[in-house]
């Protein structure tokens, strides 16, 4: 029975991945994701409590990717501190947030660039769901964000980060911010490096539409408070990388 599946899931990554049928898989997949969004924001607009919220834009988003056949694996969730914590994770394409919101607990609060505060519809769907967004090119702007991280992570939030900023279009773990680990060093937060792997292959950078893939998302072993690697926000960034680096199946951009 397994084994005619794979071979089911094979046949489907073939044709998905070749000529015509690449194509139209394309513009399925981007359907599918259009209804998941919609689907989203109708529930985010009217169902109250933030959690409620964050648990239904999730299923919404596992859904998109379940309609595509693309199978999503989630290893190492037993290692999320039980209580608040940071996850770090690598970014290597558009659907990344997509990936990890649907995948992982709802307590995170996702930290997401401020220009996606341009469009209106997912601007809305984030807030909702208690995103929280930097600004990357407006000195002032990013130092204000920076502030309010400190201040979520002081008061115990937990967040999910992008540490890179964003992602290049060839393969490779850029430089790490520090905003992030200056904000687990203030609130005493644990960071929780992750993995996504397979995001690239489905959604490249410099393309529109999305390939058939499959997906991999793998919770490392937390770095706690107590690392010497906490004394400097650089130090416990550069330690969150070289973890990441381990599992990624990508070269360091900075050698």
């Amino acid at each position: 029975m397994q084994a005619e599946k794979e071979k089911q899931m094979t046949h489907l990554d073939k044709k998905a991945t070749s000529g015509i049928g690449a194509f139209f898989f394309g513009l399925y997949a981007w359907l599918a994701f259009v209804l998941s969004v919609l689907s989203g924001i109708v529930f985010a607009l009217f169902l109250p409590g933030l959690e409620r919220r964050r648990r239904w834009v999730s299923a919404s988003a596992r859904a998109a990717f379940t309609l595509t056949g693309m199978r999503v694996t989630l290893r190492g969730l037993e290692k999320l501190p039980e209580g608040h914590c940071i996850v770090v994770a690598n970014h290597a394409s558009y659907i990344d947030g997509v990936v990890l919101f649907g995948f992982m607990p709802p307590r995170f609060a996702f930290v997401i660039k401020g220009e996606m505060k341009n469009f209106p519809a997912v601007n809305f769907l984030l807030r909702r769901i208690g995103a929280r967004f930097v600004e990357r090119f407006d000195a002032s702007g990013s130092a204000r964000d920076a502030r309010q991280l400190l201040r979520a992570a002081s008061s115990g939030e937990s967040l999910a980060i992008f540490p890179e900023g964003t992602f290049l279009r060839y393969p490779g773990l850029d430089r790490f911010r520090a905003g992030a680990f200056a904000a687990a060093i203030k609130g005493s937060l644990p960071v929780v490096p992750t993995v996504i792997s397979g995001s690239r292959q489905v959604l490249p950078g410099g393309h529109l539409l999305p390939r058939h893939g499959h997906l991999r998302i793998d919770i490392l072993n937390p770095i706690e408070p107590g690392d010497p690697a906490y004394e400097n926000s650089r130090d416990l960034a550069e330690l969150s990388r070289q973890r990441i680096l381990e599992v990624l199946d990508e070269p360091d951009l900075l050698e």
